[in-house]
């Protein structure tokens, strides 16, 4: 008897390899009924072999054979792709796509023409069905089950269809004819008893209805009624009716008029032709919206000259611009705040006061500092001029220039030991007796004047040799209030606010020789300063900037609105693209040349006017000092990307200085290394601060 093997059909591994326990009970039931013994092969062709009588032997060899030989469907698979989760951009460049299990490279299959792929798609009638697997390289065929699942997964059912989402409950506890109960407790006194809770709302609601807080609803014949027509003047803020239409908003009460705006006001409030036109001189918003007049009676009044334009405009604004109430926005305030870096993280920078410079008997109007960072200079009102050791703040030199020092400039050449000083309408150019002996000997050479040079006219600067302070003396016309170096130490230039048209000389050291400008000034001239770097020369005024380009005689570069009552001190970054500037009021403006000629930033900062602002050489740092005894200081980053605007960081308030006839800190000037900052006040005290 000949039984075909189950294999060939879609079997499972337990029907491709029977058990031990199947063919015992076969043998055994081939023995008893003696008929002709099955044994299950391996062989492809699932024929079943006659066993006869072999014996137990037989059997288990052939059993053996049989699980070693598998027919499983899984051998016959093409080896597949073991990269795992390896990113396939690593085999983009590669002639293979990972590698099979005995570490063979899998090729990549040839790409086809995108002409014949498309040919064979169009003909192809399964071609929707078809799935590229980028890890194994081949096409998958979606099968009609495969289709119905996706399908049923979009839909957002279960893959399966035969799953029900809604199966009926069953109940494994059956509690029919149950002695017992769950609970055997009586029934609790509370369930028996009013509520109190219950009692109390019903209380709270009567009595809301009493005082008209809780309405019965209205029909609908009522609500159309009152919807059709809304009080539209009428002030609602207070209601507590919820219309549909827009909130009304009531515009904005005017203020009650005064006794000025009487039409026969006294005499102190009618201002004087004097005040009238002074008015006109005042800003637009400062000058004031009504002038009282005065009539002999309401029949002389004239009729108001705005009368057809207002009503013309308030009619525009009903037409136009209905007022709205608008939501009011819950925005955290600390989001609103600036991301600004630590102040550790923009350290070094000058904090406390390390060493105090005393001798000056009266206020110190200026001090400047050595190129070197070995010296500084100071100025008094009290008449001298003191040379200062910097670490130790011994004073090694005091000249009397016997009139108020007004500025004092260190020349920034450190072949040169010069120290110009200003001092009513002279500018004297001192030998400090600092240096070596072959930069003693330059200065002195520099600064000797063969004959005087004679007087042109009322404006011109005479150059004559002092003897008694072994300098040179140029003495100009009127008083100097400002004195700057040019970079190089051979051009200075000075400015004299009472000169108008010349206010401003530029003088060159080397050859006695001094020059006006060819330009005309605009307004009255505050001070000037040199371009650290390029032919450009800044001209402060009481309002605006100018920059000249010098090597161009005098062409205007740029003018820069500052939008201030009146500008006090300037300073050039030592790139020269952004400048900072001081004013009258308390406010420091922030120009970038190469954005607009507008401020950058303005600040309010100090109470008092700003007497002097500095910009640092090497540290991003710059400093501001005013009269209310104060110096700020600031950590400015200027960016080489035009892009990115400067970073602007306050840092430190500087005390220490204390007011002398209302004045306090007069100057402020940065070390050319360290990050310290020098300031001379009117208690005739200069202080150092430092990291």
């Amino acid at each position: 008897m000949r039984i075909k093997d189950m294999s060939d059909g879609e079997g499972s591994d337990s029907e491709d390899y029977p058990s031990i326990r199947d063919l015992d009970s076969e043998g055994e039931e081939n023995d008893s009924s003696g008929d002709e013994g099955v044994i299950n092969t391996s062989d492809n062709d699932g024929v079943a072999s006659d066993s006869g009588d072999d014996d137990d032997e037989s059997d288990s060899s052939e059993l053996g054979e049989g699980v070693e030989e598998s027919d499983s469907s899984e051998d016959e698979v093409v080896p597949r792709n073991t990269v795992g989760d390896v990113p396939l951009e690593w085999y983009r460049d590669e002639k293979h796509i990972g590698y099979d299990i005995k570490g063979k490279k899998i090729k990549k299959k040839e790409k086809e023409d995108k002409l014949q792929s498309f040919l064979a798609s169009a003909d192809d009638s399964k071609n929707w069905r078809k799935i590229y697997d980028e890890y194994n390289d081949e096409e998958v065929e979606l099968t009609k089950e495969d289709i119905k699942s996706i399908s049923r997964l979009l839909e957002g059912k279960a893959p399966h269809g035969d799953f029900d989402p809604y199966a009926p409950y069953v109940d494994w506890f059956k509690w029919d004819d149950s002695k017992h109960p769950l609970s055997n407790a009586p029934e609790p006194k509370r369930r028996f008893i009013p509520s109190k809770s219950e009692s109390k709302l019903v209380n709270k609601i009567k009595l809301a209805m009493r005082k008209g807080l809780i309405k019965p609803k209205k029909s609908k014949e009522e609500e159309e009624d009152e919807e059709s027509v809304y009080p539209l003047w009428e002030d609602d803020s207070n209601s507590t009716e919820k219309n549909n239409h827009l909130t009304y908003i009531p515009a904005p009460k005017p203020k009650l008029p005064g006794h000025e705006e009487s039409f026969n006001p006294s005499l102190e409030y009618i201002p004087t032709q004097e005040e009238v036109n002074s008015y006109q001189l005042m800003y637009e918003e400062d000058r004031p919206k009504f002038i009282p007049k005065r009539f002999a009676n309401m029949r002389s009044i004239p009729a108001y000259e705005n009368a057809v334009k207002e009503c013309f405009e308030r009619c525009l604004d009903l037409y136009l611009c209905p007022r709205v109430r608008k939501k009011r926005l819950n925005i955290d305030p600390e989001s609103l705040k600036p991301k600004l870096p630590s102040r550790t993280e923009l350290k070094p920078y000058p904090v406390a006061c390390y060493l105090e410079y005393r001798g000056h008997e009266d206020a110190v109007t200026s001090v400047s500092v050595e190129a070197s960072g070995q010296w500084i200079a100071s100025g008094s009102l009290d008449g001298t001029l003191r040379i200062w050791e910097v670490e130790t703040g011994r004073c090694v030199k005091i000249c009397d220039i016997g009139e108020a020092v007004k500025y004092v400039a260190w020349n920034p050449n450190p072949e040169h030991s010069i120290v110009a000083v200003s001092a009513g309408q002279d500018v004297l150019l001192l030998n400090t007796g600092c240096g070596t002996e072959e930069v003693q000997k330059r200065t002195k050479e520099l600064l000797s004047v063969e004959m005087p040079m004679p007087d042109d006219s009322a404006f011109s600067v005479s150059w004559l040799h002092d003897d008694k302070l072994e300098g040179i003396r140029l003495r100009h016309s009127k008083t100097v209030a400002s004195v700057e170096w040019h970079r190089k130490g051979d051009y200075l230039s000075t400015v004299m606010p009472a000169g108008e048209s010349r206010a401003i000389f530029i003088h060159k050291l080397s050859k006695k020789f001094t020059q006006t400008l060819s330009f005309k000034l605009h307004g009255v001239a505050v001070t000037s300063v040199f371009h650290p770097t390029r032919s450009f020369f800044f001209i402060s005024t009481k309002k605006t900037i100018r920059v000249y380009d010098l090597v161009k005689d005098g062409k205007l570069v740029k003018k820069l609105e500052t939008g201030l009552r009146e500008v006090s001190s300037i300073a050039v970054h030592p790139s020269g693209d952004h400048i900072i500037v001081g004013s009258r009021e308390g406010k420091l403006c922030w120009f970038d040349m190469d954005l607009s000629s507008k401020p950058y930033k303005t600040l309010k900062l100090h109470q008092k006017d700003i007497n002097n602002v500095s910009f640092h050489r090497s540290y991003p740092l710059f400093a501001t000092c005013s009269d209310d005894c104060t110096a700020y200081v600031f950590h400015g980053m200027v960016y080489s990307d035009l892009n990115q605007n400067p970073l602007i960081v306050p840092l430190e308030i500087l005390r220490g200085h204390t007011s002398s006839n209302g004045r306090g800190v007069l100057d402020c000037k940065f070390h050319p290394r360290q990050p310290w900052l020098f300031t001379s006040g009117a208690d005739s005290v200069i202080r150092l601060y430092c990291n």
